[in-house]
């Protein structure tokens, strides 16, 4: 699928700078509840799900007990999951990845949140979970997020596709920054991570600077809010953090 340029969505960009909050942050293009006769899942359902049918079904079952019995580390510096979601990710609604070559960024679009408690970041993060889970998704749809205090957060398992751009999420890496920034400015401290940790998955995944984009630049939502898209817009000038990644 062709990745529309920039420009092409500069008008789209603008009308949304002036729209009005919209509730969420949710074009995930994931399974939705009945498709293919499949139940929207519980909060409660985890690896006891049979994996999807096939062998990368069960390869991707595979690497997510192998990661769990080895206690994979995210990168350093990262918080594990473990250290706010409740379940593991219902592996029968997942699927691969792939190679990623892309990085989209977001906010939760949910009301303000400025919060410095990390045990208050980790609860939003985990209603975020169940509130994509409770839509019929894998698990909570991004594979990163950074609070207000510059803290990141592991989401969403590398190896599974993420939930966060519809007809984009795969080989997509998706990076949630918590609050809405249509009322809200980012903080210091999560701008300054947030320029940090993409160049670095930007090095990671050898992904350029112009195939890191907003959500709103991939599909018409004002996600991620008209003061992050700002401050995106500024980061990948030429003198800033991502074009110099």
């Amino acid at each position: 699928m062709t990745t529309p340029n920039r420009r092409q969505v500069l008008g789209t960009m603008l009308t949304l700078f002036g729209a009005a909050a919209v509730s969420g942050c949710a074009s995930s293009g994931q399974r939705t509840a009945g498709a293919g006769g499949v139940p929207i899942p519980s909060a409660d359902d985890d690896l006891s799900f049979p994996p999807p049918n096939g062998n990368k079904g069960q390869q991707l079952l595979d690497q997510w007990n192998a990661r769990r019995n080895a206690s994979v580390a995210p990168p350093a510096g990262v918080l594990p999951r473990h250290a706010w979601a409740r379940q593991g990710p219902v592996m029968r609604l997942a699927n691969p990845i792939g190679r990623i070559t892309r990085i989209t960024v977001h906010h939760d679009g949910m009301s303000p949140f400025s919060s410095s408690s990390q045990a208050d970041a980790a609860n939003r993060l985990e209603s975020i979970r169940r509130a994509h889970v409770g839509q019929g998704w894998a698990d909570i749809g991004y594979h990163f997020a950074i609070d207000p205090s510059g803290r990141v957060w592991e989401g969403r398992p590398l190896e599974l596709q993420g939930a966060h751009v519809k007809d984009y999420n795969d080989q997509n890496l998706g990076i949630l920054v918590l609050g809405n920034f249509m009322e809200m400015r980012p903080t210091s401290q999560a701008l300054s991570t947030l320029g940090g940790f993409v160049a670095s998955q930007m090095r990671r995944f050898n992904v350029p600077v112009s195939r890191v984009y907003t959500h709103q630049e991939l599909r018409p939502t004002a996600c991620p809010g008209v003061h992050l898209q700002r401050s995106m817009l500024d980061m990948r000038t030429r003198t800033g953090p991502l074009a110099m990644a």
